[in-house]
């Protein structure tokens, strides 16, 4: 009896503790998925100089999404376009059976920053035009990388498992990925990756310090009349703008620290002996939860309706978008990070450091070369207290399913963000080799998240127990379409002089030969 006792025990504990997969992907399909990597360097570096020469921002990505379609399609991927009623939006998909992984990076750039790359001093290509000036065009490069090289993995060892790839689109209008939530995209994802080019190695989890926010534009109604001649006969939309805007920021006084709030006039009327019938006004409100962003909001429909009795005008309001708080996934953060430890930072060069150091001084910047190690991960024990600050909309991707951005190295230490300081790297080897190394660790955290279901269930019992505990998703989109039309104007003035610029790679190497420029250039080009 004792015997049979024994043998039972024996029988149920192995029962219990036998993996349903390996504990973690394997070293050797690691190693594949790098080698994979590697060998796609060069393709990398085309794909980030290509994209970063496309410089398209907010809804106008057109030759930047049908580039990286091509790209995926290329490597076996179903493409399906236009998704959430966003013309430049698609996803990109692969395999049966398994957990199904998402993984994304934005492409939109920035308006006004148009910056020759691999210079250290401020020369726009284009005066006016937009530009890369946050680095934008190397993570979907990135991704697309990645996901190749875990596909030729998957399918050399036959892991079951599915792969989901989608690009985020007008993300510096914070417009779109809570309407890609709304649409159902993520529906039957079991978890995401995303990345966001920086200087540094890393990634993080819990609630991770930066605003949430809403974007709306108030638009005034008024009468017009000849502004000299009988102004007493008008009503001026712009006064009722302009009054909203005053009466704001008197009441920024007495909003919690963690606020930001800004704005501008996108329309003050046609010419000033018109009185305008017609103006319109475009605010961003942050704060840190969501129930502090929403109080925002009615804060400012309370000032501008207000502003509308005021002038006897009539108010009305459109959501432009939205950006839930982020908050990242603990046991996704921590596979993500073991896998970034064995890959390291990348080997720069003599030539490398060069340049950073040069744009540094050249531009009045701390002067600190590019790192050699990754940054600690980022936990809510180490991290510093937040007084708020930007935002990013894949905290609705967040919030919807177990999601970390992994941080990787690809622009410079001590950079200006929103600026053309950071377009002056993002073309040049500093780029390139940062997206290698950041593809590496997406790759590899992808092959632990398939051959792992602890993995997965872990951060699933993560986001339920812990995230979603501290607060409730709350968009404030509604049922406003996206906004499409935005940048459109911009494109259409700027995009014929943008074209000569763009980089082709069958008759140059790098963009860098394209433009003339000489690694490294050290020294300020007039």
């Amino acid at each position: 009896m004792m015997m049979k006792r024994k043998l039972l025990g024996a029988l149920l504990a192995a029962t219990l503790w036998a993996p349903v997969a390996q504990a973690t992907a394997t070293a050797k399909e690691k190693a594949e998925a790098a080698s994979s990597v590697d060998g796609q360097a060069k393709q990398i570096q085309v794909m980030v100089d290509q994209v970063f020469s496309f410089a398209e921002p907010g809804f106008q990505e057109v030759r930047t999404s049908a580039y990286l379609q091509e790209q995926l399609e290329k490597a076996g991927f179903k493409i399906t376009k236009g998704v959430a009623g966003i013309p430049t939006a698609f996803t990109a998909t692969w395999g049966e059976g398994g957990p199904l992984i998402a993984l994304g990076s934005d492409i939109d750039n920035l308006l006004g920053v148009s910056q020759y790359p691999g210079i250290p001093n401020i020369k726009p290509m284009v005066a006016g035009a937009p530009g890369h000036g946050e680095g934008h065009n190397s993570g979907m490069p990135l991704i697309v990388a990645a996901a190749i090289a875990t596909k030729t993995v998957m399918e050399k060892n036959h892991i079951p498992g599915r792969l989901m790839i989608w690009p985020g689109v007008a993300e510096e209008l914070l417009a779109t990925k809570a309407y890609y939530v709304r649409a159902g995209l993520f529906k039957g994802v079991d978890a995401c990756i995303f990345v966001h080019v920086s200087n540094d190695f890393t990634t993080a989890y819990g609630e991770l310090g930066n605003n949430g926010m809403v974007s709306v534009e108030y638009t005034f109604h008024g009468k017009t009349a000849h502004a000299a001649a009988d102004p007493w006969d008008g009503r001026s939309a712009l006064d009722a703008v302009e009054i909203m805007d005053s009466a704001w920021n008197f009441r920024r006084e007495h909003l919690p620290v963690t606020q930001r709030s800004h704005y501008v006039i996108t329309n003050g009327g046609g010419q000033p002996n018109v009185v305008p019938d017609k103006a319109s006004v475009w605010y961003y409100f942050r704060d840190r939860t969501f129930g502090a962003v929403k109080d925002l909001y009615n804060t400012g429909n309370e000032i501008a309706d207000a502003a509308a009795k005021a002038t006897g005008t009539t108010v009305d309001r459109h959501v432009l978008g939205y950006a839930a708080p982020n908050f990242g996934n603990k046991p996704l953060a921590e596979a993500a990070y073991a896998n970034i430890k064995t890959v390291g930072m990348p080997k720069w060069d003599a030539d490398d450091q060069a340049f950073a150091k040069a744009v540094q001084e050249t531009n009045h910047r701390k002067v600190e070369p590019l790192r050699s190690t990754p940054s600690p991960l980022s936990t809510p024990e180490n991290r510093e207290r937040s007084l708020g600050g930007g935002s990013d909309d894949i905290g609705d991707i967040m919030w919807t399913v177990p999601t970390i951005t992994i941080r990787y190295p690809s622009n410079i230490p001590n950079m200006i963000g929103h600026n053309v300081l950071a377009a002056m790297a993002m073309a040049t080897p500093i780029a390139h080799k940062g997206a290698v190394v950041g593809a590496k660790a997406v790759a590899m955290t992808v092959l632990d998240m398939m051959t792992t279901p602890k993995l997965l269930a872990d951060a699933k019992t993560y986001f339920h127990d812990v995230q979603l505990k501290t607060d409730t998703y709350a968009p404030l989109i509604g049922d406003t379409p996206p906004a499409i039309w935005l940048n459109e104007k911009t494109m259409k003035e700027y995009r014929p002089e943008m074209e000569k610029f763009y980089y082709d790679p069958s008759k140059y190497p790098t963009y860098l030969d394209q433009l003339g420029i000489k690694w490294p250039t050290t020294k300020p080009i007039p």
